[in-house]
């Protein structure tokens, strides 16, 4: 490890105080469920304690929490529903508050005749949405896939790009707006 890459360490103690609200608000957005999120933060901070051996210190404390917390997420969705934890990419098209972030479950089949079928439909949607983000402007499928898929976070993004912290989420909403027209138009309508 070279001079200028510092080696992280680990203080579980100071876990709650330091990354409880921003796994929370993490966990949140992305199951729409402040109880699940909670239980979904205890379970992060109970299997870092439980890995905390393992840690290598490559990655801050909280980089190496929230990936964590992503596999706890993964590991929730697979268990309500296999085809829901696949579904990596997650866009709140809907804005009419029961129905925000879940326009992908909601047209998820409930069940399945095999893996077979479950891992073909998996990729033909991951191609469906990779292409739609392909036809988006150059600016607006960068940004997109800076903060939805790769998870930068926002500040990181306006630095790199040099925009301002609204104008990278009016460039978001008009993104998701056209990814749900190219959704509706070549995968939902097919």
């Amino acid at each position: 490890m070279s001079e200028n890459q510092k080696k992280h360490t680990l203080d579980p103690n100071k876990w709650i105080d330091k990354y409880a609200d921003y796994l929370f608000n993490y966990a949140v957005t992305r199951v729409n469920n402040s109880d699940i999120a909670k239980d979904l933060v205890q379970e992060t901070f109970f299997a870092g304690l439980k890995s905390a051996k393992n840690f290598e210190g490559k990655a801050a404390e909280r980089t190496w929490l929230v990936a964590i917390l992503k596999r706890k997420v993964i590991d929730y969705y697979r268990k309500i529903n296999s085809n829901k934890g696949k579904a990596e990419v997650r866009m709140n098209f809907h804005q009419d508050g029961d129905n925000e972030g879940n326009w992908l479950e909601e047209r998820v089949p409930q069940t399945w005749d095999n893996d077979a079928d479950k891992n073909i439909e998996s990729e033909e949607l991951k191609s469906a949405i990779d292409q739609c983000i392909d036809h988006l402007p150059e600016k607006y499928a960068m940004v997109f896939r800076m903060k939805t898929i790769q998870e930068f976070e926002t500040e990181e993004i306006c630095k790199e790009l040099n925009i301002t912290a609204s104008n990278l989420w009016v460039i978001i909403h008009r993104a998701r707006t056209q990814l749900r027209r190219c959704m509706e138009d070549n995968w939902f309508n097919n």
